[in-house]
């Protein structure tokens, strides 16, 4: 059985990569629109549009989808426009917990099957020097929120999946797998 990764995400692709199980990417065409939807109903309808898309084009695969977002005080964070959105989205969260919500599917075959995690995270106060380095860096660019957990100098702590703020809740898409037989 194929599975496809409807993503171009380095990270996505990273984190399906030790799960073991063989698989090809083919990014989506699914266009993202924002509609005044809640994060968890934004992410999941992102993440199906993916999956669905993909598996238009490949009915006989199992295809992955999943889109993440951070949100603050009822704000999405998605991707950053540019250096001084991604400076606006660090400040908001400086000192703050806000929750990461990452949308999977998994289409083919007969099956439908999606899920929304969450990750709640706390970040250390940081200095306005930390976020001018930071985003100089060019790491905020391509990230919900403007960061990535996995740089390291931003979060407190964290309550939930560490992967899920990653882009990729691994527990859920194990159990995924396991419920039509990929691993």
């Amino acid at each position: 059985m194929e599975l496809i990764l409807a993503s171009n995400s380095p990270r996505r692709r990273e984190l399906l990569s030790a799960l073991g199980v063989p698989f090809r990417v083919i990014p989506s065409r699914f266009e993202e629109r924002q509609e005044g939807s809640s994060a968890r109903e934004t992410v999941l309808r992102f993440a199906a549009g993916k999956a669905e898309e993909v598996s238009s084009r490949y009915p006989g695969a199992y295809v992955l989808g999943a889109d993440t977002v951070v949100c603050f005080e009822g704000e999405i964070l998605g991707k950053p426009k540019d250096k001084e959105d991604a400076k606006r989205m660090l400040r908001l969260l400086s000192g703050n917990t806000h929750s990461v919500f990452t949308g999977v599917c998994l289409v083919g075959r007969g099956t439908l099957l999606k899920e929304v995690a969450e990750t709640k995270v706390t970040f250390l106060p940081l200095s306005e020097e930390f976020i001018e380095e930071y985003v100089a860096g060019g790491s905020p660019m391509d990230k919900a929120g403007a960061y990535g957990i996995q740089d390291g100098g931003l979060a407190a702590h964290y309550t939930g999946s560490y992967t899920n703020v990653i882009g990729l809740p691994v527990e859920t898409v194990k159990a995924f797998f396991k419920e039509v037989h990929l691993c």
